[in-house]
């Protein structure tokens, strides 16, 4: 074995391992100096933390130009997902999407994507200039969630556009939904363009037993994977994997444009280290955690009111496959919106779960859970259900409204605007983001025209106690628009 490729070693780890027993004398950056100039964060923290708090020096490499520790810990993470190669990123998945979209397109270039797709995504698009062709979802209207791309849209999609340069697929979305990915690669590639997956969400698609395919398996260009969110690394750090259609150097490149030149080494090392235990064991966890989702579907399907949906989902297109994972739960027919379920779980219950929308939540399972704790979970659903169970007539059902794209997001977003109280704003085409976050998916983008139905979804959104976000103003009273020669 080639003993670079030794998954067994976490080569930043055990450069940091050296170097804490070497005892150096830092005249370097950052101030804190291991922490004896900040006792408080030190006592916080722990001396082991702060310790490795650390700049880059030659024993520990440089994240802009590794090549040493930081460069064996990208040949491995490549060859545990199946990469050509490996990028450690220290900016959150946000930074691994961008450098995706930037790696790709410029400015006058269209992108293919689904309309349901992170904020990030088009945060991109503002910064390059690319023009987003959208692939509306298929929405299932008892749940109120948006599906995958149907084969035959993205089809249509490329045949209008045979200019544009990538498609852009979620694997999975934040419910769990699975678009035909092998398929939209095929044709990506047969009509000359890249495909790009955004699976912040689905880091264990590389390591567990019958999970749904990865993009780097399924053929795809470049893969945004979110290690914190289901890989067990610390937030804020991800990886970027690239395929054999990538140039490595220039990809670098990119990610050197935005990303930070002090990378954190506490988030490289937990990367490192996540990334060996994924690879040893991720095989035999994610099992346990398939096991996990499995019981509590079942437990809160017995329930009665509520709706734990998973696999009898899949119908061979928009729903090609179902992350067995994933704990989405709909809400609606107990009389309770998915955010009213969310918030009482967290204000009685103690219990902290990952989002709640108009109709559902998702309880996020990943590799730390364990049953006691889905028993308290489940227990307190079928408890609210008795206490707080009313008629759900009233409730809007509707989570995604087509968008009339008027702009690009970038032209959007830089034009001349004036700020109008949301209210009075039909009609005009939106100059910045709304979204509720958690997911971060935006109900209006910057390009976009803004209606009634939009208007009334927000509200409804607000009334609810959706957390809303994205304005200039953070109570999201006004909203800027483009100014009347731009609309």
């Amino acid at each position: 074995m080639d003993e670079r490729m030794n998954q067994n070693r976490a080569p930043i780890y055990e450069a940091l391992q050296t170097f804490r027993q070497m005892r150096v004398v830092p005249f370097d950056v950052p101030g804190h100096k291991h922490g004896r100039g900040n006792p408080e964060l030190a006592a916080f923290l722990g001396e082991q933390c702060v310790s490795i708090d650390v700049n880059s020096m030659k024993p520990l490499d440089n994240l802009c130009h590794p090549i040493s520790v930081i460069r064996e810990a990208e040949l491995l993470a490549a060859d545990a997902f199946g990469a050509k190669h490996a990028f450690l990123m220290v900016g959150g998945t946000t930074s691994a999407v961008q450098s995706m979209v930037l790696s790709t397109c410029k400015r006058g270039d269209k992108i293919i994507l689904p309309r349901n797709v992170h904020r990030s995504v088009i945060n991109a698009l503002v910064l390059c200039g690319a023009i987003p062709v959208y692939v509306n979802p298929e929405v299932d209207h008892r749940l109120g969630i948006s599906l995958g791309m149907q084969r035959e849209q993205v089809e249509r999609a490329i045949a209008a556009n045979p200019d544009a340069v990538a498609v852009l697929v979620n694997n999975p979305t934040y419910y769990g939904i699975c678009s035909d990915l092998r398929a939209i690669v095929k044709m990506a590639h047969d009509a000359g363009m890249y495909c790009l997956a955004d699976e912040a969400h689905g880091t264990h698609f590389y390591f567990g037993k019958d999970m749904p395919v990865s993009a780097m398996a399924a053929g795809a260009d470049m893969a945004a994977v979110s290690m914190h969110k289901s890989g067990g690394s610390l937030t804020q750090s991800s990886l970027l994997l690239i395929g054999e259609n990538m140039n490595e150097g220039y990809v670098r490149q990119i990610i050197n444009l935005t990303q930070t030149t002090s990378g954190s080494y506490l988030l490289m090392s937990s990367l490192d280290i996540s990334r060996r235990n994924l690879a040893l064991r991720g095989r035999e966890v994610f099992e346990k955690v398939m096991d996990m989702a499995a019981y509590a579907r079942e437990e809160i399907n017995a329930i009665g009111g509520y709706y734990a949906f998973g696999r009898e989902l899949i119908n061979g297109n928009s729903v090609y496959d179902f992350d067995p994972v994933k704990l989405s739960v709909h809400t609606r027919d107990i009389g309770l919106a998915g955010i009213e379920v969310y918030d009482i779980l967290r204000d009685e219950y103690d219990i902290q779960i990952e989002f709640g929308d108009i109709g559902n939540i998702l309880a996020y399972l990943s590799i730390g859970d364990r049953f006691q704790e889905l028993e308290r979970l489940v227990s307190a659903l079928a408890e609210i259900r008795r206490r707080y169970q009313q008629d759900k007539s009233g409730l809007l059902s509707q989570e995604y409204i087509d968008p009339e794209v008027v702009s690009s997001p970038q032209e959007a977003f830089y034009a001349k605007k004036k700020s109008m109280p949301l209210r009075e704003s039909a009609g005009y085409v939106c100059s910045e983001f709304v979204m509720c976050y958690p997911p971060g998916i935006p109900i209006l983008a910057p390009g976009e025209r803004i209606t009634k139905e939009i208007l009334d979804y927000i509200e409804y959104a607000r009334i609810k106690g959706c957390s809303l976000t994205g304005p200039e103003d953070p109570a999201i009273e006004q909203i800027n628009v483009l100014a009347e020669g731009d609309s």
